[in-house]
């Protein structure tokens, strides 16, 4: 049996969600690494670009962040910013986008912005960026939560989901048919009804439990009658995971426990 991480399960399994052929507006970390990973092996062309500007880019590692060249083997053509929006993103062009979330709703709404009070908070995120305009324009948003929460209400709204349910998110102006449709935890995988926007749980990763899943949640989460298990990844994923972006596939505790006896060590070779 393949030994994993929580984050390399992610990973192999949201790649699954592009297809060969999409074309893909994706950022930095995990949602990189899920579509590097698509592309190495069942969908060799789908088009990744960054919505700095890099179209049909090949990286051999995970960006430093959504301008940086110096992570890829080459790309197709280059453009600015508000071309990838104008010409790409906005005519409706983009099959799939990656996003990451901080909090979460029962209805998508998404916070990536700050935890706790915006003028007052107790931690700053990277903020929405683009978020709100793929959210709006794909055809398909998929959300990855490693380290994040489900919460009655958002701290702050970088990303409208379904606001306040069916509806609301068209009412408000948003194109018919945009907002989230799936999202990946480090123990499951969820979808939204399309008759409430709700957000359901839909499948479990081996070895975690609806009840353990439930007790996240701060409100009475729908579950899909039929539950499915979500596949461990194989071999040859962490393998291509593992060489893309090391730093990814050990996340946040092991690389602090491989981390900090070494800064001690330094640190105490200093003193002596």
């Amino acid at each position: 049996m393949v030994k994993y991480t929580e984050t390399e399960i992610i990973v192999a399994n949201a790649a699954k969600e592009i297809q060969d052929g999409d074309i893909v507006v994706i950022g930095q970390g995990i949602p990189m690494a899920a579509g590097v990973l698509a592309k190495a092996t069942h969908a060799p062309n789908c088009i990744i670009l960054t919505e700095a500007g890099l179209v049909d880019i090949r990286p051999f590692r995970n960006p430093l962040h959504i301008a940086d060249p110096t992570c890829t083997r080459g790309y197709t053509y280059s453009c600015d910013m508000i071309d990838i929006f104008a010409t790409i993103v906005n005519r409706g062009l983009v099959d799939v986008t990656f996003l990451g979330v901080g909090q979460i709703d029962r209805f998508g709404n998404m916070n990536s912005t700050v935890f706790g009070d915006y003028d007052n908070f107790r931690m700053r995120m990277m903020g929405a960026g683009g978020a709100p305009e793929f959210f709006g324009y794909a055809r398909k948003a998929v959300l990855t939560m490693r380290g994040g929460k489900f919460v009655e209400k958002v701290d702050y709204v970088s990303s409208p989901g379904y606001l306040d349910g069916y509806g609301a998110r068209e009412r408000a102006g948003f194109p018919p048919g945009s907002g989230p449709k799936v999202l990946y935890s480090a123990k499951g995988v969820f979808h939204f009804e399309e008759e409430s926007g709700e957000i359901f749980l839909y499948g479990l990763f081996p070895g975690h439990t609806v009840g353990e899943i439930k007790a996240e949640v701060p409100w009475e989460l729908k579950v899909a009658e039929e539950l499915v298990e979500l596949p461990p990844p194989t071999r040859e994923e962490v393998d291509l995971i593992r060489e893309f972006a090391p730093e990814i596939a050990a996340g946040r505790r092991l690389q602090l426990e491989l981390s900090v006896p070494r800064i001690l060590q330094a640190l105490n070779k200093q003193r002596t």
